[in-house]
């Protein structure tokens, strides 16, 4: 399987959250490495499955053609069968199952039903009648589950409970994951819009899509720092304002052009803004802990 197949820019999205939720658990002085490790990998194999179950129905609706930028490229550049990287997502899909069938028999039945649950929506994400990539809830859907959800589970399979501490470190997750997918819809615009795509990105406007997705990047840097100040009362998840300097980049470079292969370094720049956003309140919830 190419490496680039599973669009791995984007795998931020499943395994940062994951880091910042065991860490709030490690902080509170839990930590089991086989949970972590089954989360860690269950949420990168729904992530990669997810992007290639995308490519499988866009290649089907006609989105992706050789000219296409920054898919993939497992069916319209490698000449992969289309049948086969579905085949290679529903396999991926299957491990993570596996995965929560063991997370669920540490923890709680509950567990394993909200997981398939997600995965269904991350199927139906692209498939189906009505996908959900094809709206204007993708960011949304994509925030919640990817971010919000997967911190507060990865906290959940260490301390078997829901706290108020991992509900609001979810709120700055949603936002910086759900503007992961901004940045992609902003760079396929204008392709979205001919395949009849309705994604908020086209509904705003490029402008005022631009304008969101920095209004999301400032709410989840001051969601965030009011938690800390409130919440954890510790100065040391303040590393993560580290992520600012790719976070104005990732602004800087939607507004400089609206060229889809132009637009690359600051897709990449919004996907680093939550990679250093989420190491840097992993390491300060380890540096609280450690210091305390």
């Amino acid at each position: 399987m190419g490496w680039r197949w599973i669009r791995p820019h984007t795998l931020t999205a499943s395994f940062i959250p994951v880091l910042m939720g065991t860490a709030l658990a490690f902080s509170r002085g839990v930590f089991d490495l086989w949970r972590f490790l089954a989360m860690f990998i269950a949420s990168l194999l729904i992530q990669a499955g997810t992007n290639l179950i995308n490519e499988y129905y866009d290649f089907r609706r006609g989105l992706d053609n050789a000219d296409s930028k920054g898919i993939g490229g497992a069916i319209v550049h490698d000449q992969v069968p289309a049948h086969q990287v579905l085949r290679l997502a529903l396999i991926l899909f299957a491990v993570a199952i596996a995965l929560g069938v063991y997370l669920a028999s540490v923890t709680s039945v509950w567990l394993l039903v909200v997981g398939l649950a997600a995965m269904a929506v991350a199927y139906v994400y692209s498939a189906g009648p009505y996908p959900i990539a094809y709206t204007p809830f993708g960011e949304i859907v994509s925030g919640v589950l990817m971010g919000g959800l997967i911190v507060v589970l990865s906290f959940y399979i260490q301390v078997r409970q829901v706290s108020s501490g991992s509900l609001l470190l979810a709120l700055p997750a949603i936002l910086l994951v759900g503007s992961i997918l901004m940045a992609n819809n902003l760079r396929d615009l204008e392709n979205d819009r001919a395949h009849g795509r309705h994604t908020l990105a086209i509904i705003l406007g490029r402008n005022n899509a631009i304008r969101l997705f920095s209004s999301m990047l400032a709410a989840a840097y001051l969601i965030g720092m009011a938690t800390w100040i409130w919440y954890f009362h510790t100065p040391w998840l303040f590393l993560a304002l580290i992520s600012i300097i790719w976070g104005t980049r990732a602004i800087a470079g939607f507004f400089a052009t609206a060229e889809p292969s132009g637009l690359v370094p600051a897709m990449k720049a919004t996907a680093l803004t939550n990679t250093v956003f989420g190491l840097g309140i992993t390491l300060g919830l380890v540096v609280m802990h450690t210091i305390r």
